[in-house]
């Protein structure tokens, strides 16, 4: 598993898990490469510079959070927090609920409790006409493999950015990743697992733990008002919803993101 650190070497280490998962986790690298803490950001197995060609029954959300708390073991980490982004939103939760007595603090950044489908949102024309973009190069792209995966995102890019001056430094955060297709073709195939914890709503009411639920207002991935319902569920968690920001909260906000990540960690 490939690990990018950076930051003081003293202090709680933050652990930071990228969603896709096709993608690696550069696209996260900023703003959180000014947070004046230890920033770990592994690529998850299939990803970036970490191992590539398990085969089909390679790749499950099981087996990363596992890998994620290899990650953890081998570094000698007695206690962390935790970042999870988008899919690695869901699999923060799975962590959080197998090893509750290391994580200290969590957050989960534009992703969810529950399952989404489009209902959620209402009616959005918006929404309908950007989400349809990236659907068409799934669909009936001539690409294949990494390059296909990579179309997608350059596709989705209106629909996962709000401000629409933002999407060139986007695009630019994009142009960096190294992109795999190692976990799409089981999501195609339909035999990949859910990243969400089994029964993980219930489990984390009982456990209590901090867990803050960081949204953009405008995210057209996932609800923001899943944030809020999941902050009103929890006992310990809070939300912050950020207007004027979609899925990629930390790109369209990338101070407020970051101060609200850096304000919760900081707190006793």
């Amino acid at each position: 598993m490939f690990c990018a650190s950076f930051g003081p070497s003293a202090g709680i280490p933050l652990l930071v898990v990228h969603g896709g998962p096709d993608w690696d986790h550069t696209y996260l690298r900023r703003p959180l490469d000014r947070l004046g803490r230890p920033v770990h950001l592994p690529d998850l197995r299939g990803c970036g510079r970490s191992t590539r060609g398990l085969g089909p029954d390679g790749y499950s959300f099981a087996a990363a959070a596992e890998d994620l708390l290899l990650l953890a073991d081998r570094r000698g980490w007695d206690r962390f927090d935790l970042v999870g982004f988008s899919t690695g939103g869901q699999l923060a939760q799975r962590i959080l609920l197998s090893a509750p007595d290391r994580v200290r603090r969590t957050v989960v950044a534009s992703s969810t409790l529950w399952p989404v489908t489009d209902a959620d949102f209402g009616p959005w024309p918006e929404r309908e006409a950007h989400r349809a973009a990236e659907a068409r190069v799934w669909s009936g792209s001539g690409a294949t493999g990494a390059e296909l995966v990579r179309e997608a995102a350059v596709a989705g890019a209106p629909a996962n950015v709000h401000r629409r001056e933002r999407i060139p430094a986007y695009l630019e955060l994009l142009s960096g990743v190294r992109w795999s297709a190692q976990w799409s073709h089981v999501w195609r195939s339909g035999r990949l697992d859910s990243p969400r914890p089994e029964n993980g709503p219930e489990r984390l009411r009982l456990l209590g733990a901090p867990l803050l639920f960081l949204h953009g207002r405008a995210d057209m991935i996932f609800p923001a008002s899943f944030a809020e319902r999941a902050a009103a569920l929890l006992p310990g968690a809070r939300a912050v919803v950020l207007e004027g920001a979609g899925h990629m909260a930390h790109v369209d906000r990338p101070q407020a993101w970051l101060s609200a990540v850096d304000a919760f960690l900081s707190a006793p």
